[in-house]
């Protein structure tokens, strides 16, 4: 489709030195220490010939780092290493000022798939187990680490949450994780693979959000593209960085 739309698709994927290491607290080590290799990548460790690069980086992680442990506290640890939504924050807060020094790259992230709505083979001997010790069973624990993914999906595409007062229109947020759900029916994944107990989305699901993306990536493009015409102000904030997919 995006072939299609006009553009030029490059990618590095699993098995790629760039394309490895794609969880929340790996965006900003790689970004910050090896964006310019990004905006080189052909396919996979290739790279595009001299003088080319690419214009826009979308970048996204796989469903497991929507299982949060907790809120953490504030202000969070950009490293991590626990995946508390404060120290999810904190790392794209400073992500920001990697993305500052690129303003004619656009940069656009892919939420992360939400958890499917059910746990693999629970046996009733662990359930039992845990309410005698009165700890969570596992189904108790995805309801919390389904509504921890959400809280830190809301904040990523709230206008007063992570993009607040950045100034340039080169950031975007592509809400996958709300096709997911659904358009936030529920915290869950609503196009499980499996038997409803897989996290990887459905081809169906895939298709709502490729439908969706599109368009999307046409206005945001649209977008920058008028905001490069015109000479603006460093107090003038652009147009708003969370357009509706």
């Amino acid at each position: 489709m995006l072939k299609q739309g006009g553009y030029r698709v490059n990618e590095a994927t699993y098995g790629s030195q760039l394309g490895e290491h794609t969880d929340l607290f790996d965006w900003l080590p790689k970004f910050n220490g090896h964006l310019d290799e990004v905006l080189r990548i052909g396919l996979q460790d290739e790279r595009l010939p001299e003088g080319e690069r690419n214009h826009i980086v979308l970048f996204k992680s796989c469903f497991p780092n929507s299982a949060f442990v907790s809120e953490g506290n504030e202000p969070g640890q950009t490293n991590g290493p626990d995946l508390t939504v404060s120290n999810a924050k904190a790392t794209f807060g400073a992500l920001l000022s990697v993305f500052e020094r690129y303003p004619r790259t656009l940069f656009v992230f892919v939420t992360t798939p939400p958890l499917a709505p059910a746990v693999r083979d629970e046996r009733l001997a662990k359930i039992l187990l845990n309410r005698v010790l009165h700890r969570e069973t596992a189904s108790q624990q995805l309801v919390r680490q389904a509504e921890l993914a959400r809280q830190f999906r809301d904040w990523l595409i709230s206008p007063t949450g992570w993009l607040a007062g950045y100034l340039l229109p080169n950031v975007v947020v592509f809400d996958y994780y709300g096709i997911l759900t659904n358009h936030g029916t529920s915290p869950f994944l609503a196009y499980p693979s499996g038997r409803g107990d897989d996290s990887h989305p459905s081809a169906e699901g895939n298709r709502l959000a490729s439908t969706a993306f599109l368009p999307f990536l046409n206005r945001v493009v649209h977008r920058i593209e008028v905001a490069h015409e015109h000479t603006l102000s460093t107090s003038e904030k652009v147009i708003s960085p969370n357009p509706a997919p």
